[in-house]
């Protein structure tokens, strides 16, 4: 199962073009959806305004070598490794999500656009990685969804309590474990179940690339220029127009740190 590509078999109902045409789509909506956020939400000019505000109150001048290194930084502390995130099961989720996703969204685009008829051989690492992406993403998935979760964790809700900003880790753990499912049941030839996990396969996929505008997926791509931009101000002076830190000891501003925030 792990090293048999799924859409080389697939091309046998459905033409390599078809799936190809839907990858292609399925693009376009993230591309139409984030411009629909930016466009809605004003992202880009909150960010252009922000940097503008913090050049007028910046106390120094950062030099070009300078931004450098700090976007180096900030792209292998922040976005590679998620280093913000305070506690080490937040950010072990967030790290096998990530990975995982992007695992396996290079990995169908490779086999789908290069290996999807039984004529070409695939390599068989393709296959999986595919299969090792959806597996790291499902686990950090439903390790959030069902433990680490604040709503959950802290605010007492049970775990299916479901609110509309839950859209996008819904439909990104949908499409994983249906791909998982899909490709195990046809590799065992049962039709039938086969049939009906790639028809739940392709549907969460329409609801997670279709979906942009209505889910946190456009924050993906805001997160990085953010962290930036953050770091910048801070060595420019400008602090994005905040205070400096107090300079009290750090045990009068740790005691949310002390028990686990379970008071509901």
């Amino acid at each position: 199962m792990l090293t048999i590509n799924p859409f080389s078999i697939l091309s046998g109902d459905i033409p390599s073009i078809a799936m190809q045409i839907f990858v292609i789509a399925m693009i376009i909506l993230v591309i139409v959806g984030t411009v629909l956020d930016m466009i809605h939400k004003k992202n880009a000019q909150y960010f252009f305004e922000n940097a503008k505000k913090a050049k007028q109150s910046a106390k120094r001048a950062v030099t070009t070598g300078e931004k450098v290194t700090i976007i180096a930084k900030t792209v292998a502390s922040d976005i590679l490794t998620s280093s913000e995130f305070c506690t080490m099961q937040r950010r072990t989720a967030h790290l096998l999500g990530m990975y995982g996703s992007i695992i396996f969204w290079v990995t169908s685009f490779i086999m789908i656009f290069n290996y999807s008829t039984p004529s070409v051989t695939t390599p068989s690492i393709l296959p999986l990685l595919w299969h090792v992406g959806a597996i790291m993403t499902c686990i950090g998935g439903f390790w959030f969804w069902f433990v680490i979760r604040v709503n959950v964790s802290a605010e007492g809700h049970p775990w299916y309590h479901v609110i509309f900003a839950d859209l996008f880790v819904l439909s990104l753990l949908a499409s994983q474990s249906t791909a998982l499912l899909w490709s195990f049941t046809q590799t065992l030839g049962a039709t039938g179940w086969s049939t009906l996990f790639f028809i739940l396969f392709v549907t969460s996929n329409i609801v997670l690339f279709g979906g942009v505008y209505w889910s946190k997926f456009a924050h993906m791509f805001y997160k990085p220029g953010a962290a930036i931009q953050k770091h910048l101000a801070e060595a420019d002076g400008s602090r994005s127009n905040l205070p400096e830190p107090a300079d009290k000891p750090k045990q009068f501003g740790l005691g949310i740190r002390r028990e686990q925030p379970r008071n509901y």
